[in-house]
């Protein structure tokens, strides 16, 4: 038995147009406390914003935990469950068509700040009324509003 804080996280990134001005947010659970973090930048992606947000949040951890990650980007679950991120790392960071990897450095951010962690990845439907998954949507969206 793990004696490891079992934490349920759930993360969201949204941009004005794309790219543009963006936002992320998380919210942290733990023994029935929550802890809302958000973030933005004047000029980004989506892509990289539910990145960020996924950072920040293992950033946030004080101590190794057991981490369930919810999140609506099927670029993060799929990189992270179906083995694409081990073969982008095999091949240089290149994806299939041989192309770059798009946003290399946040991928190298996200695997250092999973590192002390057991995560397991949990793919989320969007916008379909998941309570917490809309609060992290609203939390990316009122922050890349601040840049208009």
């Amino acid at each position: 038995m793990s004696d490891k804080p079992e934490i349920t996280v759930f993360t969201d990134g949204a941009c004005s147009g794309n790219p543009g001005p963006g936002g992320w947010g998380a919210i942290l659970i733990w023994n029935g406390n929550e802890k809302e973090l958000s973030g933005g930048e004047k000029h980004t992606t989506n892509n990289r914003m539910e990145m960020q947000a996924v950072i920040e949040a293992l950033k946030a951890l004080k101590k190794p935990c057991k981490v369930a990650i919810h999140s609506d980007s099927a670029l993060i679950i799929n990189a992270m469950t179906k083995g694409w991120i081990e073969n982008w790392q095999k091949k240089g960071w290149r994806k299939a068509d041989k192309k770059p990897v798009e946003n290399k450095e946040l991928w190298e951010q996200m695997l250092a700040a999973m590192k002390p962690h057991e995560v397991r990845w949990v793919k989320v439907k969007a916008h379909v009324g998941i309570e917490l998954n809309e609060r992290v949507d609203q939390l990316a969206v009122a922050e890349s509003k601040k840049f208009n």
